[in-house]
């Protein structure tokens, strides 16, 4: 697919609302989409040290500079093909999607979950966090991803480890004020991945958006009733509709007072969240509407935008929260 063809496949609605939402950087987003993607990979630090691998590797890396334990790889390269692989030394993960797990601050002995966890990206990034201590829960709903997340982690090597396929309302019923750190990553749109995955483009509705939109709101809530006090949640999507973004991160603050949003390790390249997105669809209610003067929308600058045009990257979108009280030992 030509550089042309692939700006084509982006729906115009989609295109709409970039430009609002960039305004002066919208031709520099655009022009992005004529990049070649960017490859990377994560070393396993629970099998051996970054510097170890930067000895032994068989093919030329470079540092992701905002993740310290990732690299960039050419994509001619072909490290799935390498022993090393199998060998579950390093798993093979785009730039960006490094991002969330590097930024929830996982504490030895924690007690942890990634609530939307396949095929095991961010799972096993949390798992050698832990390096052998605390505990981590990984779920997915899919029965065949989970297949595939136990795999994943059973690679690397990971123990004290659980792999679940629960819908997460069961799990918010066994496990409540349970885990020191969550990682919700949530099913989104994807428009971060139209670069990536030309077909997410091709099926992208506003509607879809908005569908998803309902269905991150309820998880979201699920992660925080599952949330020990003084314990870390980090919510993500790989795209960037306000709605599916900063809409999510209002709604919780919203309905659970006892959650507050809390700064991040910076990059340079980090675009900061969007206050004029807060909302107001699920406002309906008259107890709502009245805590709404606890809730300051510039808080959202807190939240991290992820651009393409900015990193060597495709797009994300992250925002830590932290559930407020004592911190309680696993």
């Amino acid at each position: 697919m030509t550089d042309s063809d692939k700006i084509q496949t982006l729906p115009l609605p989609f295109l709409e609302r970039m430009k609002e939402m960039l305004g002066d950087d919208y031709d520099a987003f655009l022009k992005s989409y004529k990049n070649p993607r960017t490859y990377g990979l994560r070393v396993n630090t629970a099998k051996l040290s970054c510097q170890d691998f930067q000895a032994l590797s068989p093919f030329p890396i470079r540092p992701i500079p905002w993740i310290n334990t990732g690299y960039f790889y050419e994509e001619e390269s072909r490290p799935a093909r390498c022993p090393y692989y199998q060998a579950g030394l390093y798993y093979l993960q785009e730039p960006s999607a490094m991002t969330p797990a590097s930024r929830l601050p996982i504490e030895p002995g924690d007690f942890v979950l990634d609530l939307c966890a396949a095929p095991g990206g961010k799972a096993t990034a949390l798992g050698a966090a832990l390096n052998d201590t605390g505990f981590l829960l990984a779920n997915d709903i899919s029965t065949s991803r989970a297949r595939a997340l136990l795999r994943n982690l059973e690679l690397f090597g990971m123990k004290n480890m659980l792999v679940t396929d629960e819908k997460p309302a069961k799990l918010a019923q066994r496990f409540p004020a349970f885990f020191n750190k969550i990682l919700l990553d949530a099913p989104c749109s994807g428009e971060g991945m139209f670069r990536k995955e030309e077909a997410l483009a091709r099926d992208w509705t506003p509607e879809k958006s908005a569908e998803l939109s309902d269905i991150q709101k309820d998880l979201v809530l699920k992660a925080a009733d599952m949330l020990r006090p003084g314990g870390m949640l980090l919510y993500s999507t790989c795209t960037f509709s306000p709605c599916e973004d900063e809409e999510v991160v209002a709604y919780l603050l919203r309905q659970r007072p006892d959650m507050e949003l809390m700064e991040m390790p910076g990059y340079e390249g980090f675009s900061s969240g969007r206050p004029e997105y807060t909302g107001t669809a699920d406002t309906s209610d008259s107890e709502i509407a009245l805590s709404l003067n606890a809730f300051n929308p510039e808080e959202l600058q807190k939240c991290v935008r992820i651009f393409p045009h900015k990193m060597d990257g495709e797009g994300h979108f992250l925002a830590l929260f932290r559930k407020k009280g004592d911190s309680l030992p696993p």
